[in-house]
C-alpha cells in the first residue's frame, strides 16, 4: 500500500522532513520557533555550539520547509512552519492507520482460528 498517493509530500520532500528532525537540535528550533519567532542569534544563544552551526540546523529545516527565515533589519528571524508539521503529522497518521488495520486483520484471523486444546 503506498501511503504518499496525494500530492501532499513528495517522496524527496518527506525524506527532507524527516532527516531534518532525526537531530534533537533541530527539533527543538523548531519547538522553539512555533511558540514564537526567534532571530538565529537568539538561537544561537540557546545552544552550546556556534553561531555558524545553528545558521546550518536553521538551513537544513529551511529546507526542508519546517522554518521560514526572514530578514529584519540586521537580524534573520525564524518561523516554525505549521503547515509543513501538519502535512508530515497526516502522513504519520496514514502509516498509524496501516499499522492498525493490520492489526485488526490479525486479530480478526486468531480470532477466526480455533483453539487447539491437549
Amino acid at each position: 500500500m503506498v501511503v504518499n498517493s496525494s500530492s501532499e509530500l513528495t517522496d524527496d520532500e518527506v525524506d527532507r522532513i524527516f532527516r531534518a528532525l532525526a537531530d534533537a537540535t533541530r527539533r527543538d528550533i523548531v519547538r522553539r520557533t512555533l511558540a514564537g519567532e526567534a532571530s538565529v542569534s537568539e538561537l544561537a544563544g540557546a545552544y552550546a555550539m556556534s553561531f555558524a552551526a545553528v545558521q546550518k540546523h536553521v538551513a537544513v529545516l529551511e529546507g526542508a520547509g519546517l522554518v521560514t527565515k526572514k530578514p529584519r533589519g540586521r537580524e534573520r528571524v525564524v518561523r516554525g512552519n505549521p503547515d509543513a508539521i501538519r502535512r508530515a503529522q497526516r502522513l504519520l497518521d496514514a502509516y498509524e492507520q496501516i499499522w492498525r488495520s493490520r492489526i485488526d486483520r490479525l486479530d480478526a484471523l486468531l480470532d477466526s482460528t480455533p483453539s487447539q486444546q491437549q
